[in-house]
């Protein structure tokens, strides 16, 4: 291993308060490299590739948080669902309830986010405001017994124009208060807030982000 992970991972710890959890993320990354994070105690890091996910699983140590972070496919949840811990993408009713269906059957319940479409990019995936209102008003989640909606999560627009990306986090900070005091008032469960990645974190923590979601900084470029 030619990259310094645990210097890297320690100066982004150090850079990050109180309160807010470091999600590392290892896709396209070795096994060695995570173990040098592991070693250093960090133990939650983010999957985005389901055979990539079942193959660490198996070779890494079963005390892992795997968090699954990418838009992830109705077909693929029978897949993960025995073993992950999060999957922080959740951005429809269809794959809500296939994430029910396939805990049920693990025996397990499994946290999930719900994710927002705040950027003004096509490309990303998420639901907007209104319907992630909608799906929180139509109720149907209040009957999973193996779901368990934990907070939401975005990704701010890939922009230099800094004053953009404080307003999507602003507006994703604000909507968290408004699901939590309509929905969630008695839940403690519902309190993440998943937003940052490593050109923006800083800025997230600013508004009120709990989980930063960064690979490069800590792992470098993509290896595989």
């Amino acid at each position: 291993m030619n990259y310094p992970v645990k210097e890297k991972l320690h100066e982004v710890l150090a850079s990050l308060p109180e309160g807010v959890r470091l999600v590392a993320i290892s896709k396209y990354h070795p096994e060695d490299y995570i173990m040098a994070a592991y070693e250093e105690g960090q133990r939650v890091f983010g999957e985005s590739h389901e055979q990539e996910l079942a193959r660490k699983v198996t070779a890494l140590p079963q005390d892992i948080e795997w968090h699954f972070i990418g838009h992830l496919q109705t077909n693929k949840v029978k897949y993960i669902a025995p073993y992950i811990s999060m999957i922080e993408a959740v951005d429809s009713l269809k794959l809500l309830r296939e994430i029910e269906k396939q805990a049920a059957k693990a025996d397990r319940v499994v946290k999930v986010l719900l994710e927002l479409h705040i950027a003004e990019e096509a490309t990303k995936y998420g639901l907007t405001l209104d319907a992630c209102r909608q799906l929180l008003s139509e109720g149907e989640w209040r009957q999973m017994q193996h779901v368990q909606i934990c907070g939401l999560m975005m990704m701010a627009s890939f922009t230099d124009d800094h004053q953009q990306i404080e307003q999507e986090f602003q507006t994703a900070s604000d909507f968290f208060d408004e699901v939590k005091q309509q929905y969630f008032a008695n839940d403690p469960a519902f309190c993440e807030r998943s937003w940052g990645m490593s050109d923006d974190y800083p800025l997230a923590v600013q508004h009120r982000s709990t989980m930063v979601r960064i690979g490069t900084m800590i792992f470098g470029p993509r290896v595989y």
